[in-house]
C-alpha cells in the first residue's frame, strides 16, 4: 500500500527505491557528481574538527553517541533506550540530547512528560516517557546538554541520539546501528542512502549494534533483540500502565471478527506490520511517513480499532471520541549485556570519579 497523499511512482520515491538495490542502476550514474561532492564536503568537516579548524567542544561529563551512517531510522532510538535502561542498571544516571528531528521550535528545550511532540520532537519526547530520564532538544547539542546538565545536576552521563555526524561535541564512545537493510546500494547520499562512507574497520571505542536477526555489513557487532512487549489502550498507555499480555490478546481476538487498522509512521512499518501478524493480528495496513504529522489523524475516522506504535501514540493530541478506539503497542528492544558491559567499563575507566 503506497503511503497516503503520496504518488508511489514520484521520483523521490523512485530515487529512494534505488537506494536499496544492489546494483547500480542510471540513478546511481546520474547522481555520483554530486554524491562525490557529498564526500568531499563531509571529508573537509572531519577534518577541519581533526586539526582545529573547527571548534569542537568537550564536557566535564562522558558522552556516549548513539547513531547510524544511512539516512533515515534504523533502530536509533530503540537503541538509545535500551542502553539508556542498562547503563541505569549499572548504577549510571544518564540524560539524553536530542536534535529533535522534524520538531517545530529551534532553541534548546527540556522535555517534559506532557511536552507537545511537535515542539520537541516525537523520538525525544518518547525516550523521556520510556526512560523517565531528563532529555534536551536543540539543534547544537552542545547547548542542549549545557541546559541539561545545569537543570540536573544528578547526571553524570550525557548519551546523544543521533548524533554520529554531530563532530561539535565530543564524545567517548559511540553505537552505530544497522537494520536489516545494511547500507544499501552502498553509495553516499544524494546517489545511495549513505551520510558517510562505510568504514573498513571499527573506529576506537566504537561498537556496532543489528537491529536485526544477522549482521548487515562486514563490520563485528551485536545483534538486539526486538519483540512486541504487549498493548494498552491509549489512555491506559498515557497513564503510564504496565504493559497487557491480556490486552494484546484481546486485541488478537477482535482483529480476528474485523481486521484493525495498522497504522505506523516508522521507516520500515513493514517491519511493524510483520510483527503484528507474527502475534495473529488480522491488520489492514496503513504506512504514514517517518515522522508523519498525526493531528489531523491521518486514517478514516470510521476506523473502529487502530494500532499504533509508542512513537506515533506520543504525537496524538486527546480526543475523547477517537481515542477509546486506539491502541499502542509497546517494543521491547534488548542488547547483549557483553555489549553494555564493555560501555560500562570503558566509561568507568575514562571518569572514575564519576562512575558508579
Amino acid at each position: 500500500m503506497p503511503l497516503p497523499g503520496v504518488q508511489p511512482n514520484s521520483i523521490a520515491q523512485r530515487l529512494e527505491r534505488s537506494w536499496w538495490q544492489t546494483r547500480t542502476g542510471p540513478w546511481q550514474w546520474l547522481l555520483s557528481p554530486l554524491a562525490a561532492l557529498y564526500v568531499a564536503g563531509i571529508a573537509l568537516r572531519r577534518r577541519g574538527y581533526q586539526q582545529g579548524w573547527l571548534a569542537q567542544h568537550r564536557l566535564p561529563l562522558p558522552v556516549l553517541v548513539v547513531g547510524n551512517v544511512i539516512v533515515g531510522g534504523a533502530g536509533k532510538t530503540p537503541t538509545t533506550i535500551a542502553i539508556v535502561q542498562a547503563l541505569q542498571a549499572l548504577g549510571w544516571r544518564p540524560g539524553v540530547v536530542s536534535r529533535g528531528y522534524g520538531r517545530q521550535g529551534v532553541g534548546v528545550e527540556l522535555v517534559r512528560h506532557d511536552s507537545d511532540a511537535q515542539t520537541v520532537g516525537d523520538e525525544p519526547l518518547l525516550i523521556h516517557r520510556r526512560t523517565q530520564v531528563p532529555v534536551a532538544v536543540g539543534r547544537r547539542r552542545v547547548e542542549a546538554a549545557q541546559s541539561l546538565m545545569a537543570a540536573h545536576s544528578e547526571v553524570n552521563l550525557i548519551i546523544a541520539d543521533d548524533g554520529l555526524q554531530h563532530l561539535e561535541l565530543a564524545r567517548d564512545a559511540q553505537l552505530i546501528v544497522f537494520d536489516q537493510r545494511g547500507v544499501g546500494n552502498g553509495w553516499p547520499l544524494p546517489a545511495g542512502p549513505l551520510r558517510e562512507r562505510l568504514p573498513e574497520q571499527l573506529p576506537p571505542n566504537t561498537w556496532v549494534v543489528y537491529n536485526a536477526a544477522a549482521a548487515s555489513t562486514p563490520l563485528p557487532g551485536s545483534l538486539a533483540q526486538r519483540q512486541l512487549s504487549g498493548a494498552l489502550i491509549l489512555a491506559d498507555w498515557r497513564s503510564g500502565a504496565s504493559w497487557s499480555t491480556a490486552c494484546m490478546q484481546a486485541l488478537q481476538a477482535r482483529s480476528q471478527q474485523h481486521a484493525v487498522l495498522a497504522a505506523a509512521g516508522l521507516a520500515e512499518p513493514e517491519r511493524f506490520f510483520g510483527m503484528l501478524e507474527s502475534k495473529g493480528l488480522q491488520i489492514e495496513r496503513w504506512p504514514l511517513p517517518d515522522h508523519a504529522v498525526l493531528h489531523p489523524r491521518p486514517w478514516p475516522s470510521t476506523a473502529e480499532a487502530v494500532v499504533v506504535t509508542e512513537k506515533d501514540a506520543v504525537k496524538l493530541r486527546p480526543e475523547p471520541d477517537l481515542d477509546p478506539k486506539i491502541w499502542v503497542v509497546g517494543l521491547d528492544f534488548k542488547l547483549p549485556s557483553s555489549l553494555t558491559q564493555a560501555v560500562h567499563d570503558h566509561l568507568r575507566t575514562l571518569y572514575p570519579h564519576l562512575a558508579p
